[in-house]
């Protein structure tokens, strides 16, 4: 089995949506958007959701596909857990009115205990209403 079909079959955790406060480019140190949500969650990646008023570089503004950011080394914030992640852009989607998906992958930076620890502990749907 290949090294990213592996990282594809982790199992994925929805979860009650997170404030992302901000997403930056590690690779240019840019700002990449001001908002959005993880909406899902593995040992492997999360699911950022950002609509597209949020993106900050008008070039990402104004166009339907941002494939330019895959690859690319990012950080993003979560202020309802103090915390920044890093990881690298794996994949990302136009999803129509709600915006964008972008997949990050954050296995290269994060142990694997962490990394099992974090969705574990990220709440569930409901859990806190």
């Amino acid at each position: 089995m290949s090294k990213n079909l592996a990282r594809r079959s982790a199992p994925r955790k929805d979860i009650r949506p997170l404030t992302v406060s901000s997403m930056s480019s590690l690779d240019s140190l840019t700002k990449i958007c001001r908002g959005g949500y993880v909406v899902e969650a593995s040992t492997s990646g999360i699911l950022v959701l950002v609509k597209r008023e949020e993106l900050v570089p008008t070039a990402l503004r104004k166009n339907l596909n941002i494939d330019v950011l895959v690859g690319d080394k990012v950080l993003i914030h979560l202020p309802d857990l103090n915390l920044e992640i890093s990881g690298r852009v794996a994949r990302t989607r136009f999803i129509g009115a709600a915006g964008f998906e972008i997949g990050i992958d954050y296995t290269d930076d994060a142990p694997e205990y962490w990394r099992e620890c974090l969705v574990e502990l990220l709440p569930a749907p409901g859990e806190f209403e």
